[in-house]
């Protein structure tokens, strides 16, 4: 069983670092089960093992953290919700690349619950929502911003950290950096695609397309 807990309120980014180090050592010994968290954070930058100090263009707007995850340089703050997914990677194949795609499958189902279709990118991992309410890009081609980030850690084959979806963020907060590297594309939200969607739809949303795209573990 995977177990799923929403925090209340805002929860501090060090508080969240702390309770995932202690799940995770726990579900590898084998106490605990799964987990899916899911929080808000105040206002903050994060950086991946593969952040460029240059993409952290304002670096005194909001507290920086430098994390262990995969990516780059991510926003989290109110509006956003985060989804912390400590699973058991082991016993779920042992293929990184698929876990990954499949975080990214289950974010794109969940988009799909608002009629919402979001979509992968060749080298840009992630959620990418193609704006055809806006002008053309210089290249001729539609608008493409992203919705949701992804960035994931495996410790004992155990992961944590996890996705992001912009529900109802402030955008300008993502102008302190150049999200997860790309310079060209922008970033929306489900509120800023016009969709009046609640925090509290989003978390429903997760949990009904969880089991769609993470089979249930095998039993010992």
């Amino acid at each position: 069983m995977v177990e799923w807990l929403r925090a209340e309120g805002i929860t501090p980014y060090e508080f969240a670092l702390q309770t995932m180090e202690a799940r995770v050592a726990d579900i590898s010994a084998g106490r605990a089960e799964e987990l899916i968290w899911l929080v808000e954070h105040p206002p903050l930058y994060t950086a991946g093992t593969s952040a460029r100090i240059e993409d952290l263009k304002d670096p005194d707007r909001f507290p920086v953290y430098d994390t262990r995850r995969g990516g780059q340089y991510t926003y989290h703050g109110p509006g956003q919700r985060v989804a912390y997914a400590m699973l058991d990677v082991g016993a779920r194949g042992r293929d990184v690349r698929d876990f990954v795609a499949k975080m990214e499958d289950w974010v794109i189902r969940t988009l799909a619950e608002f009629n919402v279709k979001g979509e992968k990118r060749e080298g840009r991992v992630g959620v990418w929502v193609v704006r055809h309410d806006k002008p053309l890009g210089p290249d001729g081609k539609p608008v493409e911003d992203k919705i949701a980030a992804i960035g994931l850690r495996i410790r004992r084959w155990v992961s944590f950290h996890g996705l992001a979806i912009n529900v109802e963020p402030d955008l300008s907060h993502f102008d302190g950096i150049v999200p997860c590297g790309i310079t060209e594309h922008g970033v929306t939200s489900l509120v800023d695609l016009g969709l009046p969607v609640t925090m509290d739809d989003v978390d429903l949303a997760l949990k009904r397309t969880f089991k769609d795209v993470f089979a249930d573990l095998p039993e010992l």
